[in-house]
């Protein structure tokens, strides 16, 4: 029983420590490599501004998580055959669990915002929603060769 509970903690610490690797849609966070490159900047005005959620995607853990808990959760209930069949399903139930939590914990609120440049050109852009943007405002896009954001 030791060992089964070390498992499930490395697997615990390694889901959540995976929850904090993830990067960031933020107009206002630059990776490394976007420090010290010239951006190309145009000016225009906020047309229209739509709630999204941004998917950082999945990576398995949190189910994976959920069906080992739940698996060992289950299997030390009930004896013998009761206790594998009870196993089972705390791992199934774990699983779908783990999935959901997982699900939640990589999403985040985003912004589409579309934007009427100054040369008559509309573009949009989804970022996170860490700032205001309402229709009317005027605004900068920032770009690269990768990234365009839009800041005041």
């Amino acid at each position: 029983m030791k060992k089964c509970s070390l498992i499930a903690l490395a697997i615990v610490s390694t889901w959540t420590l995976s929850a904090c690797v993830s990067t960031s849609n933020s107009g206002s966070v630059y990776r490394p490599y976007q420090t010290q490159n010239e951006m190309t900047v145009r000016l225009g005005v906020v047309d229209s501004v739509r709630e999204v959620s941004i998917e950082k995607g999945h990576n398995g853990v949190g189910t994976l998580t959920g069906a080992a808990l739940g698996g060992l959760a289950g299997s030390s209930l009930g004896g013998g055959r009761g206790s594998t069949a009870t196993g089972i399903v705390g791992a199934l139930v774990g699983g779908i669990v783990g999935s959901n939590v997982e699900a939640n914990a990589t999403q985040r609120r985003g912004l589409e915002i579309t934007v009427r440049l100054d040369s008559g050109e509309l573009k949009a852009i989804t970022q996170e929603a860490d700032e205001a943007f309402r229709p009317g405002d005027r605004v900068r896009l920032l770009s690269d060769r990768r990234t365009t954001r839009v800041t005041h």
